[in-house]
């Protein structure tokens, strides 16, 4: 559980709902292929195997790390910007957290056809 300190009170998060909620806004970038665990594997069996998440030491803002395998062709400071954008919106209108940092890791590019 994450404990989170608001102005109107304590509010507990289960840590998987919020890597669940990162790991489907990064999918719903196009050129994101998948998701890789922090082995550099890629990893699809769970959602949010490829996502680390944790507190500032004030405990009011998320940092979030994502670990990805995009598709090859594209600039990959336009993917990690889509990226970063998706799950900031996400959060903020889903969680109604406040967030730190965005880490994109690239972890590997797939050529598809």
């Amino acid at each position: 559980m994450l404990h989170v300190k608001t102005p109107s009170g304590n509010i507990y998060y289960n840590e998987e709902l919020i890597k669940n909620i990162v790991a489907l806004a990064t999918m719903e970038c196009n050129n994101v292929v998948g998701l890789a665990n922090r082995n550099f594997k890629e990893d699809n069996s769970n959602l949010s195997s490829g996502i680390k998440i944790n507190l500032t030491e004030d405990k009011s803002k998320l940092n979030i790390h994502v670990f990805v395998i995009i598709k090859y062709g594209i600039k990959i400071s336009i993917i990690a910007s889509d990226i970063i954008h998706l799950i900031k919106d996400s959060v903020e209108r889903f969680l109604e957290l406040s967030i730190n940092s965005i880490v994109v890791n690239i972890q590997g590019i797939r050529y598809e056809n």
